[in-house]
């Protein structure tokens, strides 16, 4: 499962770094926030060449990010990890929306679209 997402960067996280099975790792986190009606902070994963491209990012600049959700249970307890494997910058410096919706506060109807039209026509006026 893939998801896009798009918002300005609020937050870079401090890098981490570790040993495992199949040798050295990288992550650095960062945090983003929607520019959507009702705004939502999320933080996402850069695992090793993502890292050093979060490194180049700048808080408030807008990005979109593409993403993969994944969970796993430890001791019970379940972990979500949002892992970004693509990380766009706009490179207008507007912002690019956030989860794709419409935004239904800027379709407003006129009152003119509820009047009725003005006639002079006899025949369609009513006698009361």
């Amino acid at each position: 499962m893939s998801l896009e997402i798009s918002g300005k960067v609020l937050q870079l996280l401090p890098e981490q770094t570790g040993e495992g099975k199949n040798g050295t790792w990288v992550r650095r986190d960062f945090v983003i926030e929607t520019t959507e009606q009702y705004p939502k902070k999320i933080c996402f994963s850069g695992w090793g060449d993502k890292a050093a491209q979060v490194n180049g990012l700048q808080p408030g600049q807008t990005v979109k990010v593409s993403f993969n959700p994944e969970s796993r249970e430890f001791n019970t307890k379940w972990y979500t990890d949002l892992r970004a494997w693509k990380i766009e910058a706009d490179a207008a410096g507007q912002s690019a929306g956030g989860i794709e919706t419409t935004d239904y506060n800027r379709i407003q109807p006129t009152p003119e679209q509820f009047l009725p039209t003005a006639t002079t026509n006899e025949e369609n006026d009513l006698p009361f």
